[in-house]
């Protein structure tokens, strides 16, 4: 692919370190998992035990809500069984995952990390997981969350806190940080989390693994708790970009219960024999990027991996997107907006908590919210109510989605120059725990270089290109809407020099 042009948030220089060697996740790659099952060299009931093994030997992490023991070890069986008799297995037959607790599952509770569904059974799986199963993967336990999926740490959950893999002390990022911390400790070989406005590529980023956010309606949400449904979009956290290929792949597609899906690329996703040459590719800088409080080890990091693509004959060049300021602030209107209109639903009558204290229905509702919602999730209700009310309606939330629009017209238009954005996926290493949890502003700056890709619905990943301070650093990289296979492919390219 000589015409591929490739186009840089950053600026070159050096890194300053490498993951190599400190990947706690030693699970061999998907498809070498899948063929030593069909091969008979291990069985699905030995990898699920294992992984069963070693979430209980690292639950000090608080990566993880619950286990689905029972019906993980019955589902494994089911496929031992169809190795046994010399039947077809599917391309995931075997593999252990771990599915943030916000999606519907059967065999276990469903909570968002929330006390207003502490309790929740589903009734019936999302779709994702339904077709990973179809394919032979096997949901081994429920990964924690921000509640709801509101925060940037994982510090928001009602349970408990989840450590980051590298430093105990520190944050794995969010919302998907069990998702993002399960994965680096080997849990297990992959994960799902979901990307609201950076919530699979920043924990990514933080825990030193592959996080991917497909294009806006690839992968359908049906049967995930949603958050903010115009930006939601469910994506896999892995080891490598091509793992993250092949649970896309078995994963995409359109789906009659959710309107908002999209076809597949008729190549599909995964990169078995895929090459893509860099060499020929212009590389551009985005100026506004620079100005963002990027910590300089991260800056070292990034510029390093933009040397490595220079010498593989990628040139550079400087491209301006001018309104990319702008994108976190649109994203805290629409979001809440979107947040204030799905929780609504959840008032202690049909399920979800539920008090005997109240005097009428009014105060059950009350009662049900005060005691079932967190500060954070509050917090977004009231910010979103106020934006949609008749007297500022015009003044924040139309406004905000005047800029989206803005947004989105230049990006297109950076594509029809470049074929990718590149870029640091947080300004900074993973911080202290408790650091930002009294500065919500702060909190939420953390976002400062993934929103924009939610808002204009176009694949992003993140992968690890080194360390800073001990920290894994992530490598962000934006495609055009619907171009995530040559996202994957540039991305594995970027992964073959780290």
């Amino acid at each position: 692919m000589q015409n591929h042009q490739i186009l840089l948030l950053f600026l070159p220089g050096r890194t300053s370190g490498s993951l190599a060697g400190r990947i706690m996740n030693n699970w061999p790659a998907i498809s070498e998992i899948v063929a030593n099952v069909q091969a008979g060299k291990t069985t699905a009931t030995e990898l699920v035990k294992k992984s069963l093994k070693k979430i209980t030997k690292q639950s000090d992490f608080n990566a993880i809500i619950s286990v689905v023991k029972t019906r993980a070890l019955q589902r494994a069986t089911e496929i031992d069984e169809q190795v046994k008799h010399g039947q077809a297995i599917g391309r995931l037959a075997g593999v252990p995952f771990v599915a943030k607790d916000n999606f519907l599952t059967l065999g276990g509770n469903t909570t968002a990390a929330s006390n207003m569904l502490k309790n929740f059974e589903a009734p019936y799986q999302a779709t994702a997981i339904n077709r990973l199963e179809a394919a032979g993967a096997i949901c081994v336990a429920k990964a924690n969350l921000d509640a709801w999926a509101h925060g940037s740490s994982t510090e928001n959950s009602d349970f408990f806190v989840t450590k980051n893999p590298y430093d105990k002390t520190r944050v794995p990022g969010g919302s998907s940080g069990g998702s993002a911390a399960a994965v680096a400790l080997g849990m297990a070989p992959f994960a799902l989390g979901t990307d609201t406005g950076g919530s699979v590529r920043l924990p990514a980023s933080f825990c030193g693994v592959v996080g991917l956010k497909p294009t806006y309606g690839l992968v359908s949400r049906s049967g995930v708790v949603a958050m903010a449904s115009s930006v939601d979009v469910i994506g896999p956290l892995t080891k490598t970009v091509a793992d993250a290929a092949l649970v896309l792949e078995v994963m995409s597609g359109k789906d009659e219960l959710d309107g908002t899906t999209i076809g597949r690329n008729p190549e599909g996703y995964s990169l078995r024999g895929s090459r893509f040459e860099v060499r020929g590719s212009r590389i551009g800088v985005i100026r506004e990027y620079l100005d963002v409080g990027l910590d300089s080890g991260v800056r070292q990091v990034i510029d390093g991996a933009t040397d490595k693509i220079k010498v593989a004959g990628a040139e550079v060049s400087e491209v301006s997107l001018p309104s990319l300021p702008l994108a976190l602030a649109v994203y805290y209107v629409i979001c809440p907006a979107e947040v204030s209109s799905n929780l609504a639903r959840y008032d202690g009558q049909r399920y979800g908590h539920f008090t005997n204290e109240a005097k009428d229905l009014e105060e059950s509702y009350e009662l049900a919210r005060e005691q079932g919602f967190g500060s954070e999730a509050k917090r977004r209700i009231m910010i979103g109510a106020h934006v949609l009310s008749s007297g500022y309606y015009d003044a924040y939330y139309k406004k905000a989605q005047t800029v989206r629009t803005k947004i989105i017209q230049e990006f297109e238009q950076a594509f029809s120059k470049y074929d990718f954005l590149i870029g640091p996926t947080a300004p900074t290493t993973a911080f202290k725990i408790g650091e930002k949890t009294k500065d919500p502003l702060s909190m939420y700056l953390s976002d400062i270089m993934t929103v924009a890709a939610n808002i204009a619905g176009i694949p992003a990943i993140s992968i690890p290109v080194g360390v800073s301070g001990n920290l894994p650093v992530g490598l962000q990289i934006l495609a055009p809407q619907k171009a995530d296979r040559q996202l994957l492919e540039i991305a594995r390219a970027f992964e073959a020099t780290s």
